[in-house]
């Protein structure tokens, strides 16, 4: 494999890139495996992908793309798969391997202060389900602004509203959920500006409250088995039910391609960019 021009340091093995030094993340060991169980099969990770994809086919068409904290590659091959050319930056081992089955070309096993990267040097870069595992976000989003060209884009998801924190979260090594507001202060914190941001899974906060946050705060037990609670979460609903959140889901992904933000959902979705100089 030849030399990677946008870092220095990498080794490849076996066709996958690999940080000579390694860095603790809050991230729980099994959570790549767990999410490859759901991926496939979820209306919230295909709703999700084509979200992202078509904002960024939008503001960062034909740039080369880096899915930081990417896991098993979901989002990475969706992106690829409309033609954007994607590294995938993911510390997991088990993740990076999963996202080579998929067929991904450049996999970088690595943190992002470990993987070298150059500064001024990435073009676009996406942080989905990631920053809310960072402990000191706003340091963090400075590192990857660093790295990014004047003008890069950023793409970012989060979970929504700390009035719906779960023993989810807790389990999965959140440190926060967001709203659009505390997302932006975030990011102007870190030197970013907002492009566009807006609210998907409009129909997600009430559930979530309900049979999530609702039973954590009252010590409910929860399922013996996790896995199978989250498969069943993330399936597709059959019959009216099914069909009505298939409507609900094209009528956000419509507004997001009009650029038209939606006001309330269980994640936010963020188009953040480097300042021109």
């Amino acid at each position: 494999m030849e030399k990677l021009a946008f870092t220095q340091g990498l080794i490849d093995k076996g066709g996958i890139w690999f940080a000579p030094q390694s860095s603790v993340i809050s991230y729980p060991e099994t959570g790549n495996e767990t999410s490859l169980l759901l991926e496939e099969n979820s209306f919230w990770f295909r709703h999700r992908n084509r979200c992202i994809a078509s904002l960024v086919n939008r503001y960062s068409k034909g740039q080369l793309f880096f899915d930081i904290g990417g896991g098993n590659g979901y989002v990475s091959k969706g992106l690829e798969d409309q033609g954007v050319s994607t590294v995938l930056v993911e510390p997991g081992i088990q993740g990076c391997l999963n996202a080579k089955a998929k067929g991904l070309s450049t996999v970088v096993c690595s943190t992002l202060e470990n993987a070298g990267f150059q500064n001024n040097t990435l073009p676009a870069a996406g942080l989905f389900d990631v920053v809310e595992h960072i402990e000191n976000d706003v340091a963090f989003l400075s590192s990857v602004n660093q790295y990014l060209v004047s003008g890069g884009k950023l793409y970012i998801t989060v979970p929504a509203y700390n009035a719906l924190w779960s023993a989810e979260d807790t389990d999965a090594g959140h440190y926060r959920r967001y709203t659009l507001d505390s997302m932006g202060k975030t990011l102007k914190a870190a030197g970013l500006e907002v492009v566009f941001s807006t609210y998907i899974f409009s129909v997600l906060p009430l559930p979530i409250l309900l049979f999530r946050s609702l039973p954590s705060r009252l010590g409910i037990h929860r399922e013996a088995s996790e896995v199978t609670k989250h498969q069943k979460e993330h399936s597709e609903r059959q019959g009216v039910v099914g069909s009505l959140l298939e409507k609900i889901w094209d009528w956000e992904y419509t507004r997001i391609q009009q650029v038209k933000p939606l006001l309330i959902g269980g994640s936010c979705l963020v188009v953040a960019q480097k300042k021109s100089f």
